[in-house]
């Protein structure tokens, strides 16, 4: 089937036929009870241009490239509807930071709706940065180029390392300025806005349905929830009480599979609000992200979360369970019995402890062998990293690269162990960290149990373990040389953020760690929640 152009697709929009939307089409800031979205039109742009262009997305959509300017490009901007498109903002509320907000809604994103893959499932297009909605509150529904090329790159950087997300199809620039207080100390100034294309099955999230439940909407409710399962959970069968409680479960399940690869892979959510969390655990609304680069549980990349870091790296599965157990508070309305709900938190703490502990073990180039030892294995290691100040990303890479000297018959560990400190930690420590020695230790010991070639071996930790992750200071420079007119160190970036797990010799400084300056240089290792 030949690829075609964005403005000769035909959209299809079952959320706004098969829900009770508002359709005054007003952008007005407003509080809209009764309704699970709002029909709202993007703001059109002074000049848009095509920055950036998912090719292996948009070849599974069936979408050929635009050029840098035109019809196709203005739709990504927000400048042309075509005439099966039926575009909304949509209405849901959550908890930010331990807190109810009430409602809060898509205040600067617009779903145009949805198309067909060549696999024939459908996928929701969104523009983000297309202008104010009714849930804009007091912002201007806009996005800037800084926070537009993170959400662009790391969408796109997750799914290559096999972590459930969202999408990102393109990243176009507007020829306009934004006003925005990058460190909310009153300095406001101007910068080049964009738009990022989110592509996902569906945006619902957690707080879709905990609004409609804290306004007593429960008919709204129920459509929301039967919507959802019929068209993203249709293997559970037709919408029931009983399939409510297997639907939540799944729910639980998944988030917890995301979760897990969230922990393995060193990724900081940064903001995980329920208004955040994907109704299909899917990583959802890149903001103010990070990679671990110090191992450091207590971390977190958002300057706004420095008081109690709540959403810090070590409390991520936790908070998520918190927002599960919210979003069942939710979902009571439906069910007679609010308990039948409950065992699937048991199910997401149980997936969580098993999808962490195999991915582990293929991390570490084990295979299940001994359940007991094997999980206090992988279970120590988070805190044997706590204790140096080891690059996880680097850490596990170096593991996988030393490997067959490990397994060679007259090895002597030490020496080996301090090649992979030497280039995974971040400060010269006054001795080796015994914690971390005699975890290395164990792990050289159960290693040689595994019946494989040191070279298989070898092989399999390098396909688990990526050499480049998406440092902030590396997104930093890319957005920096773009603001500049220079579009190359973002190509170059995203080309290599594609296929993590190779070598890509020539692009090694990608994989370095975190040099000094970048450590306390703004947005190259923490940013705010700003746009």
């Amino acid at each position: 089937m030949p690829a075609v152009q964005l403005d000769e697709i035909t959209f299809e929009n079952p959320f706004v036929e098969e829900l009770r939307g508002e359709a005054s089409g007003t952008s007005g800031s407003r509080q809209v009870p009764g309704y699970c979205y709002s029909r709202v039109a993007p703001t059109p742009v002074r000049e848009p241009r095509l920055l950036a262009w998912s090719e292996e997305l948009a070849e599974y959509l069936g979408l050929e490239k635009p050029a840098e300017r035109g019809a196709a490009v203005a739709i990504l901007a927000g400048n042309i509807l075509t005439p099966s498109m039926k575009p909304f903002a949509a209405r849901y509320g959550g908890h930010q930071f331990g807190n109810w907000a009430g409602q809060l809604g898509d205040g600067r994103a617009i779903s145009l709706g949805q198309v067909p893959a060549l696999d024939g499932s459908r996928w929701e297009i969104q523009l983000k940065g297309a202008g104010p909605t009714p849930y804009s509150r007091r912002a201007d529904g806009r996005a800037v180029l800084r926070s537009s090329v993170r959400e662009f790159l790391c969408s796109e950087a997750m799914h290559y390392l096999g972590v459930p997300t969202t999408r990102a199809l393109s990243l176009v620039s507007t020829g306009d300025e934004v006003m925005r207080d990058i460190f909310y100390n009153g300095n406001a100034a101007p910068e080049p806005g964009a738009i990022v294309a989110r592509v996902a099955p569906t945006f619902i999230r957690f707080g879709s349905f905990q609004l409609l439940a804290a306004h007593a909407e429960v008919d709204n409710l129920r459509a929301l929830a039967d919507y959802t399962i019929r068209h993203h959970y249709p293997e559970l069968g037709a919408p029931s009480e009983e399939v409510y409680v297997r639907w939540f479960e799944e729910i639980a399940r998944r988030t917890a599979v995301m979760v897990a690869h969230w922990m393995t892979v060193g990724f900081v959510h940064g903001v995980m609000n329920t208004d955040n969390m994907s109704v299909l655990g899917l990583t959802i609304d890149y903001g103010p992200y990070g990679w671990l680069e110090p191992y450091d549980p207590e971390w977190t990349p958002n300057t706004t979360d420095f008081g109690s870091r709540r959403y810090a790296f070590g409390q991520q599965p936790r908070v998520a369970l918190w927002n599960l157990m919210a979003l069942a508070q939710a979902l009571v309305p439906l069910v007679a019995d609010a308990q039948a709900l409950r065992p699937a938190l048991t199910v997401y703490a149980d997936t969580l402890a098993a999808s962490q502990h195999e991915l582990l073990l293929a991390k570490l180039g084990l295979t299940p062998h001994n359940p007991a030892p094997d999980r206090a294995l992988t279970e120590a290691l988070p805190a044997a990293l706590a204790g140096p100040a080891v690059d996880m990303t680097i850490f596990l890479r170096q593991l996988s690269r030393l490997v067959p000297a490990l397994l060679a018959p007259g090895t002597n560990e030490a020496e080996v162990f301090s090649e992979l400190l030497a280039k995974a930690a971040y400060l010269p420590a006054p001795g080796p960290d015994q914690g971390l020695l005699d975890w290395l230790a164990r792990y050289a010991q159960r290693l040689r149990q595994e019946a494989g070639s040191p070279e298989a071996i070898q092989l399999g930790m390098l396909r688990a373990n990526p050499k480049y992750v998406l440092r902030n200071y590396l997104a930093q420079q890319a957005i920096e040389a773009a603001e500049a007119g220079d579009l190359t160190p973002l190509e170059t970036l995203f080309r290599v953020l594609k296929t993590p797990f190779d070598e890509h010799p020539e692009h090694e400084a990608l994989a370095a760690r975190r040099p000094d300056w970048a450590s306390n240089k703004p947005v190259s290792a923490t940013l705010s929640c700003s746009s």
